[in-house]
């Protein structure tokens, strides 16, 4: 008898204290997904950008759009100086003392390369364009200040937009 006294002591506060645990973590699983994004404060934010060539195949860029939503990039997308090809854009966004928080490399919207189903089977070609449309995603900051966009050249990098966030 004192044995089952004992085991009671010892089993029942066990079995409370486990029956708590699930109850909270079933409360915190209900939440909806807004109020996670709330706790979590991860945050998206999107660019959307318009790219046309003027008369002299000068490139002019404007930023057509803005979005900051709830989420978190999985990978962050890193690329080496190597990678970066005559024509492609590089998306700086800086903070306001002009320190980079993050960059994108953006392939040629001017040129892109699509696949063509021919009778020879599948082949890659370039086309040119005048206009194009593209985008860029990055973790949102409350410390982002300005975009700027970049162009690879034979000389460098030729800065051609820069705006205020």
């Amino acid at each position: 008898m004192y044995m089952k006294n004992l085991l009671n002591v010892f089993v029942v506060p066990i079995f409370l204290f486990c029956s708590f645990q699930t109850e909270n973590e079933l409360t915190l699983k209900r939440q909806s997904p807004s109020e996670k994004t709330v706790v979590n404060n991860d945050r998206i934010i999107y660019l959307f950008f318009k790219a046309e060539k003027d008369p002299s195949a000068n490139p002019k860029i404007a930023l057509q759009n803005t979005q900051i939503t709830g989420g978190k990039l999985k990978r962050a997308n890193i690329f080496q100086r190597k990678e970066i090809q005559k024509g492609d854009l590089i998306i700086t966004l800086e903070e306001s003392g002009g320190k980079e928080v993050a960059k994108r490399l953006v392939k040629d919207p001017f040129n892109p390369e699509l696949e063509v189903f021919e009778k020879e089977g599948i082949s890659k070609r370039k086309i040119s364009l005048q206009s194009a449309e593209f985008s860029a995603r990055f973790s949102y900051s409350e410390n982002i200040q300005m975009v700027k966009v970049e162009k690879a050249t034979d000389d460098g990098l030729q800065v051609l937009f820069t705006q205020k966030l």
